[in-house]
C-alpha cells in the first residue's frame, strides 16, 4: 500500500508546492489561451484565490480538515489519475470539498459547493466544469458515487484514503477528528462518530476504484472496525 504521507501532525509544509499546484490546476480546467471572465474581462490571477482557499484550509478550528490533508487528497487524486474523465475538475474539487468546514454546522459541503460555483467562474472555468465541480464537491456528503461516475470515485477514494493508514497513522488521524469535536462530550462525541463508522462499514465497498479497492479497503476496514471497537468500549 502507498503510504498516506500527509496527514494531521506532518512536519511537511505544504502551503508552496500547493501554491503551484493551484495555478497549473486552474490553468488545466481554463482549457483556453485567453480565458475570459463573465462579462469578457481577462480572467483574473488565480493567486488571490489560491491564498484565500488556503486561509480557509488554516483556520484555527481545523485539526484533520487542514492544508495537510488537502495536500494529502490531491496526493491519492493523483495516484488514481489514470480512472478520472476529467482530472482537473477532480483536482479542483479537492481544493473546494472542505473550503468551507466548521465542525458545528451541517452545511459544510453545500457551502464549499456553492463557493465553487461563484469563485471558478470569476476564474475563467467554464459553465459545464464548475457545475461538475460543485456536484463533486456534494458528493462528499456520502461518499457514494454511481458506478458510472468515474470523477466521483477518485474524489472519495482520495478523500477517505486516511481510512487506511498504518495503526499509528490512523490513531493520529482519530485524535485529530476527536479534537475538531472538542466542544462536544465524550458520550455524545463515541455516540455520533460510531454511527458515521458503523453508516461507512455497511457500504459493500468503501473504495470504488480498482487501485482503491486493492490498495486501501481491507486496511480500512480494518481500522474503522478497531475504532469502533475501541468506542464501544472494547478496547
Amino acid at each position: 500500500m502507498t503510504s498516506v504521507s500527509r496527514t494531521a501532525g506532518s512536519t511537511i509544509d505544504p502551503v508552496p508546492e500547493l501554491r503551484t499546484r493551484w495555478a497549473t490546476t486552474v490553468a488545466a480546467a481554463r482549457g483556453t489561451r485567453r480565458p475570459t471572465a463573465p462579462g469578457g474581462a481577462p480572467a483574473p490571477d488565480p493567486t488571490p484565490y489560491a491564498e484565500n482557499l488556503l486561509s480557509r484550509w488554516s483556520e484555527p478550528q481545523r485539526r484533520y480538515h487542514n492544508v495537510a490533508h488537502l495536500a494529502a487528497v490531491l496526493d491519492r487524486i493523483d495516484e488514481l489519475a489514470e480512472h478520472a474523465d476529467d482530472l482537473p475538475v477532480v483536482q479542483l474539487a479537492a481544493w473546494f470539498h472542505d473550503a468551507v468546514y466548521r465542525p458545528d454546522r451541517s452545511e459544510n459541503e453545500e457551502r464549499s459547493a456553492a463557493l465553487a460555483e461563484r469563485a471558478l467562474p470569476e476564474l475563467g472555468v467554464g459553465a459545464a466544469r464548475t457545475a461538475e465541480v460543485a456536484r463533486l464537491v456534494r458528493l462528499t456528503v456520502t461518499h457514494d458515487p454511481a458506478p458510472d461516475d468515474p470523477d466521483g470515485e477518485v474524489l472519495c477514494d482520495a478523500d477517505l484514503a486516511v481510512l487506511a493508514g498504518s495503526p499509528d497513522a490512523y490513531a493520529a488521524y482519530a485524535a485529530s477528528v476527536r479534537d475538531e469535536y472538542a466542544f462536544v462530550p465524550d458520550a455524545d462525541f463515541a455516540a455520533g462518530r460510531s454511527a458515521v463508522l458503523r453508516q461507512l462499514l455497511a457500504l459493500p465497498r468503501l473504495f470504488r476504484t480498482p487501485q482503491g479497492y486493492d490498495r486501501w479497503e481491507h486496511l480500512a476496514r480494518r481500522n474503522l472496525a478497531t475504532e469502533l471497537d475501541l468506542l464501544s468500549g472494547g478496547g
